[in-house]
């Protein structure tokens, strides 16, 4: 399984502060919860990461036109 690997998987996400100052990111598909907290600066870094693959996505579907 990989990045291309279609899935036909529902899954919710929640992505929110907690009281402890982290960021959490929750998963919940098929009654698995994965809660995964990071410290701010990385929930930045994890933010730039997702803008960028967005923008490449982008790229992909419009033939490389912006």
């Amino acid at each position: 399984m990989g990045i291309n690997t279609e899935r036909d998987v529902e899954a919710n996400l929640q992505i929110g502060p907690t009281d402890s100052g982290m960021v959490r990111l929750f998963i919940e598909a098929d009654g698995v919860e994965i809660p995964m907290d990071f410290e701010p600066e990385e929930a930045d870094e994890i933010a730039e990461e997702i803008r960028a693959a967005a923008e490449a996505a982008r790229i992909l579907t419009s033939g490389g036109k912006r």
